[in-house]
């Protein structure tokens, strides 16, 4: 039987032994992507991105819907609603809002709101103001007085409501007594209507600490050259006051200025310590109803549940309104670095 021969110096294979190995291919080039691809890695991307986002702000928007949207949205059912809290809500329509507009005692207090605020909102940012710029002048010693003006803001709305009535007692109180040394006839703070929500001003002045530290910093800011520039000119301080700090600091005063009016528009503790509070029947009461004082009665004293959320939203689209016409006329007023 004749076997196929093979030369002698060929492999087992059939590869000439010692020869060189043969080469292999060379892998072809990658090829570039097209825009089609780059369209797609890009939205993928996006995509990655908006998850990581979504994860990240998912603690605040769970807690925006759970204590925020949802309230707001059931609080507009129930306005439509008679509902007591006891019994099953009824549908009534738009039956308390018309409502709103024929109590008496809601146009007193929503009066008695406004009052205040328009006292207290310009008051409240002038002592702001002025505290701030003595601060900028202290030097090293500012940083002690920090703290003295932010302490009052830690302390507890309802201590300052018994303050309030403690200091301005019209017959022993602490403000009549240093009044008298003056030979002034201090009034009755707590009992006379007409001196109620001018008391209340001047107490919530005991918490201008974070107004003061805000406005510090934006007079911090403003460029000392501005100030060498104007005394080259003969500007003297008001002058300067007037043409250099109000312009460069006037974001951080509508800041203070919108934040301001709408805490004023929703005051509550204070007045509701100092003369609602423990069923107290001592003071006027009346000339320390405000707003949310007497929403807070239709909600928890009366059970009107309907007509107290009515009330909310009303307060609420007063609160957008006056922020709104805020915004408009800071276009005017409101110098920002960024504006050309």
């Amino acid at each position: 039987m004749s076997t196929a021969t093979r030369p002698a110096d060929a492999g087992p294979e059939g590869r000439p032994v010692g020869g060189p190995a043969p080469t292999e291919a060379a892998p072809a080039q990658r090829a570039e992507p097209t825009p089609e691809q780059r369209r797609r890695s890009r939205r993928r991307a996006s995509r990655r991105n908006v998850r990581s986002a979504l994860l990240f702000l998912s603690p605040w928007i769970v807690g925006f819907v759970v204590f925020t949207a949802w309230p707001m949205i059931y609080s507009a059912y129930l306005s439509l609603t008679d509902y007591d809290v006891i019994n099953d809500a009824e549908f009534i329509g738009f039956e308390n809002y018309a409502r709103l507009a024929q109590d008496e005692d809601l146009l007193l207090a929503l009066g008695n709101t406004a009052f205040f605020t328009l006292l207290q909102v310009p008051l409240y940012v002038l002592v702001s103001l002025v505290l701030a710029l003595l601060l900028d002048r202290a030097g090293r010693a500012s940083g002690f007085f920090r703290t003295v003006f932010f302490l009052p803001k830690m302390t507890p709305p309802v201590a300052v409501g018994v303050l309030f009535l403690l200091l301005f007692n019209g017959q022993n109180g602490l403000v009549n007594t240093v009044l008298g040394w003056f030979g002034i006839d201090g009034p009755s703070w707590t009992t006379d209507p007409a001196w109620v929500k001018p008391g209340l001003v001047f107490m919530s002045l005991w918490t201008v600490g974070a107004s003061v530290l805000i406005l510090l910093a934006a007079l911090r800011n403003v460029p000392r050259e501005l100030y060498e520039s104007a005394q080259l000119d003969g500007a003297g301080f008001w002058r300067q006051a007037r043409s250099v700090t109000i312009p460069m600091i006037s974001p951080a005063l509508f800041f203070i200025i919108v934040v301001n009016t709408i805490a004023a528009l929703q005051t509550f503790d204070e007045a509701y310590t100092a003369f609602f509070g423990a069923g107290n029947t001592t003071y006027s009461n009346d000339a320390a109803l405000f707003y949310v004082i007497y929403l807070f009665q239709q909600a928890f004293q009366f059970l009107n549940m309907g007509y107290a959320s009515a009330m909310a939203w009303l307060l609420f689209v007063i609160i957008m309104a006056v922020t709104a016409v805020q915004l408009i006329v800071s276009r005017r007023l409101v110098y920002y670095e960024g504006d050309r």
